[in-house]
């Protein structure tokens, strides 16, 4: 995706919180702005989901869970996106929880999918060459 350059101004606190966010990042002060940026208008669009760091990248979160939107999407697939399965599997999880990832989803498809790709990619031998500390010993 292209970018454009573009002036805005920031108030002196903002701009004190973006540059201590990058003394803990490896990015420049344009990605991480232009980052949090976006995830701030995707958390405007779709009310219930947060960010959070991992080894894959920045993921979209179910707001108050440990469950990634494409955990729960790729589970709704494996049910044959019957909605009873799924909240019979994450019983805990609201109606409004459900409702926010799966609006997520509608509206970021492409994301979610790349994620969904890239778990179903890992196979057991994958694990042992990448995550050889997860071998079971003996």
């Amino acid at each position: 995706m292209g970018s454009v350059v573009k002036s805005i101004r920031i108030d002196k606190k903002t701009l004190s919180e973006v540059e201590s966010l990058l003394h803990t990042k490896k990015e420049t002060f344009s990605s991480l702005t232009s980052e949090l940026i976006a995830e701030a208008v995707k958390m405007r669009k779709c009310p219930g989901i947060v960010f959070v760091d991992g080894p894959a990248g920045r993921r979209a979160r179910i707001e108050g869970t440990g469950i990634d939107v494409w955990e729960l999407i790729s589970a709704y697939e494996e049910f044959n996106n019957d909605l009873s399965a799924l909240k019979e599997a994450f019983h805990w999880l609201t109606d409004r929880q459900i409702m926010a990832a799966n609006g997520y989803a509608k509206a970021y498809p492409d994301e979610i999918e790349r994620f969904i790709k890239m778990n179903r990619g890992w196979s057991k031998e994958k694990a042992h060459t990448e995550l050889p500390f997860v071998r079971k010993k003996g």
